[in-house]
């Protein structure tokens, strides 16, 4: 898995390209960690993800709540056929911020 970290606008942008799983999603967690504290906005850019597994969720949907209750946002770009299929059958569909 590669992350790609870029700010526009005060956002933070991680790209995340390959797989995120088990073994990656500590790599994912890291990024966020190291993000500075009063980000307002993160979006994970998934248009190169091509898995999800139940670890990658956790990370997703922990950020979410982290940032939820600091007044923040998360938004996930561009998820691709599968990952929104994972997204609905999950509920994440439910309450994270999708954009195509």
């Amino acid at each position: 898995m590669k992350i790609t970290k870029n700010v526009e606008n005060g956002k933070v942008i991680l790209s995340v390209d390959g797989r995120l799983d088990t073994v990656t999603a500590p790599e994912l967690a890291t990024a966020i960690a190291e993000i500075e504290d009063g980000v307002k906005e993160l979006v994970f850019d998934f248009s190169e993800l091509e898995y999800v597994s139940s670890a990658g969720l956790r990370v997703i949907l922990s950020t979410h709540k982290k940032l939820d209750a600091e007044g923040g946002k998360l938004v996930v770009r561009h998820p691709n056929d599968m990952i929104q299929s994972i997204f609905a059958l999950t509920g994440f569909i439910e309450i994270l911020n999708i954009e195509d």
